[in-house]
């Protein structure tokens, strides 16, 4: 069942043990695909354990933390049609590659398939499913699955071309949120993202992890994108829910005052998207609101 259309992308900072385990999980499926991890300057010996343990992995070592600009160094050396994301602590299920990667031959005018997600390690559904899948976004009657407005990247697979094209995570982002960014630049490309109810990844959360920062960030994130691509009214609105909604505590001062801090860049950068575009996150507000799955990541 060698499935050479998708190579599989993985970052990965200080998760050793997580790592090896997604790498076993990987080299496991009967795809076989190509895998290429970025370290991002890991210093608990995640690299020398890579290299040690799954020879056949594509070893990237930049020398220092790029965050999610670490997806966009290993997509520069894809070289198949797909490229698929996971996380250190997540893993495609057997088949699911090539599924995604059917839809897409299938489906020209999608650009992006998002799985399933599944927690381990008692194998239960991870609150955005439902989401994903009750997705008010409309699309048209051809598409393999519900239309949405953004995507998971520990749970997407992407044509390689499109996602080089917008020009990959903004650097700017770092982590938490950075997919909405992306997301709503190749829709306004005239891609359709989907979600694939029959197909799956693992996820078995890792204990190393800042939940405080990626908070932050998430809230920054969130404002940021708003400003970058929403029109003015649109825009306010979703910053006044959030200032309503975001806890009251020094995390949420920090996110709103670094956001705020990069006003200069957002006007340089700022481009507003297209109608049809904007109507999609009109469409979601009610659900972000609502959602407990991503309240702070947009």
């Amino acid at each position: 069942m060698t499935d050479l259309r998708t190579t599989v992308v993985v970052i990965t900072h200080n998760r050793r043990r997580e790592l090896l385990r997604t790498l076993d999980r990987l080299a496991e499926l009967p795809e076989r695909p190509e895998v290429i991890v970025t370290d991002n300057a890991s210093t608990d010996g995640t690299a020398d354990a890579v290299a040690r343990h799954h020879p056949e992995v594509r070893l990237l070592r930049p020398g220092r933390n790029l965050g999610a600009v670490g997806r966009n160094l290993a997509v520069r050396e894809v070289t198949t049609p797909y490229v698929a994301f996971c996380d250190d602590d997540s893993w495609w299920a057997p088949g699911s590659l090539t599924g995604a990667a059917d839809l897409l031959d299938r489906h020209p005018g999608v650009v992006s398939v998002t799985a399933r997600i599944v927690v381990e390690p008692h194998g239960t559904e991870d609150p955005i499913v439902r989401e994903l899948r009750e997705s008010p976004v409309p699309g048209p009657p051809w598409l393999p699955g519900p239309a949405l407005g953004s995507f998971l990247a520990a749970a997407t697979v992407l044509r390689t071309d499109a996602f080089r094209k917008a020009g990959g995570f903004h650097p700017k982002l770092w982590l938490g949120g950075e997919e909405e960014l992306l997301a709503v630049d190749l829709a306004a490309d005239g891609w359709w993202l989907v979600y694939a109810d029959d197909l799956t990844i693992h996820h078995h959360a890792s204990e190393a992890r800042d939940a405080t920062l990626r908070r932050r960030h998430g809230i920054r994130n969130t404002l940021w994108f708003t400003w970058l691509r929403r029109p003015v009214v649109p825009a306010l609105r979703r910053t006044l829910d959030l200032a309503r909604t975001v806890p009251r505590d020094t995390t949420s001062l920090l996110a709103f005052t670094e956001a705020a801090a990069a006003l200069p860049w957002i006007l340089r950068e700022r481009r507003v998207l297209p109608p049809e575009v904007e109507t999609r996150l009109r469409l979601l507000e009610p659900t972000q609101r609502a959602s407990k799955a991503r309240r702070y990541t947009g």
